[in-house]
């Protein structure tokens, strides 16, 4: 048909026809292109950048192991006759492992993540810490501390990959024995 002797109305459908055909084909181009492998292109570039030297990787404490230490602890303080809280967080300081024991205080989940956030941040018990605050009373603005005796860190190679905080025991020198002795069965 000569599209000049064509009315406006048959234009229009032909043209409707001509971009639904195109539009059907490029869909179908792109689904069979989704089911591809990734073309060599884009695989030699994400190969480029696994081997960037500005990459570093950093020891990680597994949840075993993190489960491990909070459950030692645990049992520590248990066998103390103490109800307690028992939190195990990562270098960045993300809670790993929560256990609130049977009979512990609505206060000391979150103070024994507190705790274990405190001693992976400075590499150091908190009972420590706790004594440093009379030459830094500013240390206990920074948000998400605790500067009570209870959290120890976990190192390896002398660097903190993790930490474990305690709290619910009538003080906090048990409460740090009961961490360390997480951190003790963990063999450093």
């Amino acid at each position: 048909m000569n599209p000049k002797t064509m009315s406006t109305r048959s234009r229009i459908i032909a043209g409707a026809l001509v971009a639904a055909v195109a539009g059907t084909v490029t869909v179908g181009a792109v689904s069979a292109n989704a089911d591809q492998p990734e073309t060599p292109a884009v695989a030699v570039a994400a190969k480029a950048n696994t081997s960037d030297r500005n990459v570093t990787t950093v020891p990680v404490l597994t949840i075993d192991a993190a489960t491990k230490a909070a459950e030692a602890s645990l049992a520590a303080a248990n066998k103390a006759g103490q109800h307690v809280s028992v939190a195990v967080v990562d270098r960045d300081g993300v809670t790993r492992v929560l256990l609130k024991g049977d009979g512990a205080g609505p206060q000391s989940a979150e103070s024994a993540t507190r705790k274990a956030f405190t001693a992976v941040s400075w590499n150091a018990p908190t009972s420590e810490l706790a004594k440093r605050l009379a030459q830094a009373p500013g240390l206990k603005d920074i948000p998400n501390t605790l500067f009570l005796a209870g959290g120890a860190p976990v190192q390896s190679k002398g660097a903190p990959i993790a930490a474990i905080g305690v709290a619910g025991a009538p003080s906090g020198d048990q409460d740090e024995q009961f961490a360390e002795a997480g951190v003790a069965t963990l063999g450093g």
